[in-house]
């Protein structure tokens, strides 16, 4: 299914359920055809539970060219399959850079989100693990060619990430400030996340200003924590935290 989005159409899978529903926001370069996301909608459709996935502008099945993303255009993206799409109040699994639109998200519609997962959640990943880890000369550079050739290690070939994607990104940067949590927040890190190191976790913990925050760290676990084990764990977490929200919403 599409949703129009002005100049893009969004694609999503979305099947109706038991409120609470639950949105899954995936990751940078990442679709919702992933093992994560195939696992969440398989689990609320046996526990009848509503359940959206989609992918962001310029990924996976949506239209768009991915050089042109924002952090800010998939947010928006994210609104807009939140306001049309995941009616109702949603319990968000973000993945990576879903777990930072997440967090933004839920700052925006705090009436809307009762739960949020953060799995190898990534906020602010592109000042601190970009920008900041580039050399003088480097930024230099890219100021200078306007992009920057990016290799990541589930892809075979590089590919470019904009000087204005960069400076977009920090008018949503989340670090630098305490983050309102009103809802539980359970964070998921591997301690062998070579894209996004565990301190990040430890990091955005602290800066969580909620009743309800905790963190499980992974020994062993990767990035992508999409291993049977971790998958399993993702859904235990799932469903201990739809335990404690739905009796807080039926309440």
């Amino acid at each position: 299914m599409y949703l129009n989005d002005g100049e893009y159409s969004l694609a999503y899978c979305h099947h109706t359920g038991r409120s609470p529903g639950i949105l899954f926001l995936g990751g940078f370069r990442s679709d919702m055809t992933g093992i994560k996301a195939m696992a969440l909608d398989q689990y609320c459709r046996d526990k009848g539970i509503g359940f959206t996935r989609f992918d962001y502008m310029g990924h996976g099945q949506s239209s768009g060219d991915f050089f042109d993303g924002r952090i800010g255009l998939w947010l928006d993206n994210a609104r807009r399959i939140l306001a049309h799409v995941a009616t109702g109040p949603q319990i968000l699994v973000g993945s990576s850079m879903g777990g930072w639109l997440s967090l933004l998200l839920a700052r925006q519609y705090p009436e809307k989100i009762v739960g949020l997962i953060g799995v190898a959640a990534a906020p602010d990943f592109t000042e601190q693990l970009i920008w900041d880890a580039l050399s003088k000369t480097q930024k230099a550079q890219v100021e200078q060619q306007g992009f920057i050739e990016r290799q990541s290690e589930y892809e075979e070939t590089p590919h470019k990430i904009s000087m204005g994607f960069i400076i977009e990104a920090r008018q949503h940067l989340l670090l630098d400030t305490p983050i309102s949590c009103h809802f539980p927040v359970h964070l998921l890190h591997g301690q062998k996340d070579v894209s996004v190191p565990w301190s990040v976790a430890l990091r955005l913990l602290e800066h969580i200003d909620g009743h309800d925050a905790r963190l499980t760290l992974i020994k062993g676990g990767g990035h992508r924590l999409s291993a049977p084990d971790d998958i399993q764990l993702l859904l235990e977490t799932v469903e201990a935290m739809y335990q404690k929200v739905a009796e807080e919403h039926d309440g």
